[in-house]
């Protein structure tokens, strides 16, 4: 019985993805690695996007879990970048929806005055799973019928 972990995503079977895994006994984060090169623009005055680097990755969970995906501690100081959403959140019924299989993808900001080149297989950022807890009048019950950023 599969209680939580990581699969590789549809369409990136053959592509040498990696599971996430952790660095050390103690790490509370799996490190999640760039399934394929990009390049992340110096952030403009006048252009303020962010890039979504693809992982290839989605994860399964309990229905009472998440998945918090942080940036790494070294990618602002070394490269200059930032989550967009500082703290990526990966509901449990996100895993293989309809739209993106449940791709998870970082969305970055590159503050620093040069162009970033993420190669493949660089760690990027870090998920950890966590338990949350429901207030006592909870009442929603509407299913997620789509992807990235799909609920409203």
């Amino acid at each position: 019985m599969k209680i939580r972990g990581f699969e590789v995503c549809k369409g990136f079977e053959d592509c040498g993805v990696n599971l996430p895994r952790r660095s050390t006994a103690h790490s509370a984060g799996y490190d999640f690695e760039c399934a394929e090169k990009v390049k992340i623009p110096a952030m403009l005055a006048d252009v303020a996007r962010p890039v979504l680097v693809k992982t290839g990755i989605k994860a399964y969970m309990a229905s009472d879990e998440a998945l918090f995906i942080y940036n790494r501690s070294s990618n602002p100081i070394k490269m200059g970048l930032v989550l967009a959403n500082s703290v990526g959140v990966v509901d449990s019924d996100y895993y293989s929806n309809p739209d993106n299989d449940g791709h998870i993808m970082l969305a970055f900001y590159n503050f620093s005055n040069r162009e970033v080149v993420l190669e493949k297989g660089m760690r990027i950022g870090q998920g950890v799973f966590q338990k949350y807890l429901k207030a006592d009048d909870d009442d929603a019950d509407a299913r997620r019928v789509g992807g990235f950023g799909s609920t409203e």
